[in-house]
């Protein structure tokens, strides 16, 4: 199983797509997609700030900021269904479909470790991939990512979250960054796991 995670500023690419049906052809049953909050999240950073709301009122609205990127996603490729919780994503994977995670299910009515800014989209697919036991994370950025950096790097110059490194050197699961611009990366690593699953 895969979780892949396209960030919030794809919604404003014309190469986004492009990953949608990629992920929709060959993410059958084994893929989950997640969308970045994109600017429905910062209009949470920015209520948040003119507001002084505290961190538990704008998880929840940040939340609901990638809940609309999913129903976005999803409008443009109604072949990647949405899924709400851990067991509708496993039921369509058994089923042989996609999933497209509608994270309905992070909304809180109490403060845990995950309500703070800390914890964006990045982390937040990480940690649903250590949910699920999923086997690869992919997240996909549209800005450079420069060779060889560390996930603690990336998270010091704002390209990863400020938890995602520390989450990261707890995972099981591998994970990769990718460029937006490696659609054929993508596709060859995403044949190859087909594959290599046929028995």
């Amino acid at each position: 199983m895969w979780v892949v995670k396209l960030g919030g500023s794809l919604q404003r690419d014309a190469l986004l797509p492009r990953w949608l049906a990629l992920l929709a052809e060959l993410g059958g049953g084994r893929v989950i997609v997640v969308p970045g909050g994109g600017g429905f999240a910062d209009q949470a950073r920015k209520a948040q700030a003119r507001w002084q709301l505290g961190d538990l009122a704008a998880h929840n609205m940040a939340v609901l900021g990638m809940a609309q990127s999913a129903a976005l996603l999803h409008g443009l490729c109604p072949a990647l269904p949405l899924a709400d919780n851990e067991a509708r994503m496993r039921e369509l994977l058994q089923s042989g479909q996609p999933a497209l995670w509608q994270p309905l299910d992070l909304l809180r009515s109490a403060p845990d470790d995950i309500t703070h800014w800390g914890v964006t989209s990045d982390s937040l697919a990480l940690w649903l991939a250590e949910r699920l036991g999923a086997d690869r994370l992919v997240v996909v950025k549209s800005c450079a990512i420069e060779p060889g950096q560390s996930f603690a790097q990336l998270g010091e110059a704002g390209v990863l979250d400020g938890e995602f490194a520390a989450r990261a050197r707890a995972a099981a699961c591998a994970i990769e960054l990718m460029h937006k611009s490696e659609l054929g990366r993508a596709r060859a690593l995403l044949q190859d796991a087909s594959l290599a699953c046929r028995p």
